[in-house]
């Protein structure tokens, strides 16, 4: 059953990369080209998964299988990142790339083999965070950049460690189980993995619950600013209640969005990231409690994938990758955002 989960899982994400890649030839939008990656990411694991189930686990299986399925969540997360460019996600994403060099930094002493190398990921982390924080409060729409940048070194970085360093044991028989793989790699490739999934994870659930707020009609209940323009002491203070005030109002909201959705009278991206929230969130729980993780990668795929159709800025229109024959006519939003 988990070859035939995985088989398919592939196939889905890989039809969904190359679609996005397509869109992209269109739109030429980044957010659609840095998912494509992620996607890419998603089926050639997914791919790995199938053949080591299948003939078992080679050295270069397990490596492979290993730094794709890390690098995944990560580029995902940070297309998130991209297609919310104008907004001030930038302050939770900048959180958030804190947040997982200091998680890689806290569990160092599990991982002694590492050597310097959680030091040297907590600062540029934190490093990195600021300065998205910063751009983002002088509203430079450019802030998914930095994050491009710290991703992209870190992916390097993993994938060059994890293919080099010798692995931590041999599996053999029964020993060749998803967790017994994550076990045997090496203590500086698993350093690496938790920025970048960590990270990646909460960024699209986060990102993806972000946009539903920011497009779904609103009740604003508690009112906070983010204007740069505000003393230095309030927008600190705004800037700590700003959490508080999005869920506040995101709840109080959802009864007016349920109805707007039933009278078609809702942008496209609140139905749109609800599905790519459920698709983050169940494949991430799954293998955190290692309970079904192949059907929940592939749950997770489906979701995702359709979440990425229902949104008519992913994809304006539906047609065969690389053809005219269209599935669907050109889409367009008949709702704007409620900003």
């Amino acid at each position: 059953m988990a070859i035939a989960l995985a088989t398919v899982t592939s196939i889905l994400a890989l039809l969904f990369a190359v679609a996005l890649v397509d869109q992209w030839r269109e739109r030429r939008r980044p957010f659609q080209l840095v998912w494509a990656v992620g996607m890419a990411f998603y089926g050639i694991a997914a791919g790995l998964e199938a053949v080591g189930e299948s003939a078992g686990w080679s050295d270069t299986i397990v490596r492979g299988w290993f730094v794709l399925g890390v690098a995944t969540p990560a580029w995902l997360g940070l297309g998130t990142a991209f297609l919310l460019n104008r907004t001030r996600f930038g302050y939770t994403y900048g959180l958030l790339v804190a947040l997982g060099a200091l998680l890689a930094y806290v569990v160092r002493t599990r991982y002694p083999e590492a050597g310097p190398l959680p030091v040297v990921v907590l600062f540029l982390g934190l490093g990195f965070g600021l300065a998205i924080a910063i751009e983002t409060y002088f509203q430079n729409e450019r802030w998914p950049a930095i994050g491009a940048i710290a991703v992209g070194l870190v992916t390097l970085a993993e994938f060059a460690l994890t293919a080099t360093l010798p692995l931590r044991g041999v599996l053999t028989g029964a020993e060749q189980t998803l967790g017994s793989i994550t076990e045997v790699m090496p203590h500086a490739s698993r350093v690496l993995a938790l920025p970048l999934t960590i990270t990646g994870a909460l960024a699209l659930v986060l990102g993806a619950l972000f946009s539903l707020y920011v497009f779904m009609p609103k009740r604003r209940v508690l009112a906070y600013s983010l204007d740069p323009g505000q003393r230095g002491d309030e927008f600190l203070f705004n800037l700590l209640i700003a959490p508080v005030a999005i869920v506040v109002n995101l709840v109080a909201s959802l009864p007016g969005a349920a109805s707007a959705l039933l009278t078609g009278r809702i942008h496209s991206r609140v139905p749109a990231t609800f599905l790519i929230a459920i698709g983050a969130f169940v494949p991430t729980v799954a293998d955190s409690l290692h309970v079904a993780p192949s059907l929940g990668r592939l749950i997770g795929v489906v979701f995702l994938f359709a979440g990425f159709l229902v949104s008519i800025e992913a994809f304006g229109e539906i047609r065969i990758p690389f053809t005219s024959i269209r599935l669907a006519t050109a889409r367009h939003e008949r709702v704007a955002a409620d900003r």
